[in-house]
């Protein structure tokens, strides 16, 4: 047991109040330097609790390179950025070996996939097979070279960007790297008055001429893996594990709730839905101190964990049906416990 785990044990209140208190000073300390993004906030803490990946999607200049750094800054984790191109190959992201002439030998020099923390920047901007390496890595947690495979770091989060306004030079993600995203994210424009916030936060790192300011404390691995533990030992109630499951079930087969669904729908979720509204309903329920998950914890983490797993009929798609429609018809017409 690891000095951080062991520390969290002999805390007052017991481990699972100190992760969470240093949990909340996470939030508090992201929600003050990404302003009027909240749910981006909320969202990048639930994927670190359950060990996924995070797709988001907005507009350029919404703070989501920031929130990623930020996240990183917090954590003692490392961090690294790539910009998906046209020309990226997968050896750009998972190194190569490397011939050394003074040893007579080939030496595998790692990639930027061996980090923390990687934000894939516009990731559908690259081709297939840069997109086959990313996809190694987000679900076996591994890359291969050659013959040979390399383990990535036990904590290993993906957060990619995607940008809705320019359509130009993209390539549409394969629907099996989709699915390995835990959550799909939008994030919109802030209001006026975290326009000023952020103005005036710009103004005080400009002065300072830092980006970002550090936090009062770092967070180590030990605490961020005692905190998923934590996560998965809430209670989950059987009418709420079945209301998961019927969420689910209903994509691939929604004639008992929505007759409409059927002719929207081409392809439903996968099982992989499931987990990840499980995982992240209980997240959720753990961040807001609570020993057990609500229907209104699966209701709210929902949406983002089923957008991108579901594939909408061509003549769904011509009448300005989306996921999004399909998703508050599911919860509109499927019964919460």
């Amino acid at each position: 047991m690891s000095a951080d785990i062991r520390d969290l044990a002999t805390a007052p209140g017991g481990g699972g109040s100190a992760a969470l208190a240093a949990f909340r000073r996470l939030r508090d300390y992201l929600s003050s330097q990404i302003v009027g993004q909240d749910q981006l906030v909320e969202r990048l803490l639930v994927v670190l609790l359950a060990d996924g990946h995070l797709l988001v999607e907005g507009p350029p200049g919404l703070a989501k390179t920031r929130a990623i750094k930020a996240l990183a800054q917090a954590l003692e984790a490392d961090f690294q950025r790539v910009q998906f191109t046209p020309d990226l190959l997968p050896a750009d992201l998972t190194g190569s070996d490397v011939y050394r002439p003074e040893e007579g030998t080939f030496r595998f020099q790692r990639g930027p996939l061996f980090h923390n923390l990687i934000l894939a920047d516009e990731i559908n901007r690259a081709p297939a097979k840069v997109q086959s390496a990313l996809l190694e890595a987000m679900a076996e947690r591994q890359i291969s070279v050659g013959a040979a495979s390399y383990r990535l770091p036990q904590l290993f989060l993906v957060m990619a960007t995607q940008n809705p306004i320019e359509q130009e030079g993209t390539y549409p993600l394969p629907e099996a790297q989709l699915d390995r995203f835990m959550l799909h994210t939008r994030v919109d424009y802030p209001d006026r008055g975290a326009m000023l916030s952020i103005m005036e936060l710009a103004r005080r790192e400009a002065i300072a001429q830092r980006e970002l300011p550090p936090p009062r404390e770092r967070l180590s691995e030990g605490i961020v893996f005692a905190a998923r533990r934590e996560v998965l030992e809430l209670t989950l109630s059987e009418p709420v594990a079945e209301y998961i499951a019927s969420l689910v079930h209903a994509t691939r087969n929604p004639e008992p709730y929505s007759a409409r669904l059927r002719g929207w729908l081409q392809w439903g979720a996968s099982p992989r839905a499931a987990m990840a509204i499980e995982r992240g309903a209980r997240a959720l329920a753990w961040l807001d101190g609570r020993d057990f998950v609500s229907p209104e914890d699966v209701q709210s983490i929902a949406p983002d964990a089923l957008r991108h797993r579901l594939l909408l009929d061509y003549g769904a798609q011509a009448r300005g049906i989306s996921a999004q429609t399909c998703v508050d018809e599911l919860l509109e017409k499927v019964p919460a416990p």
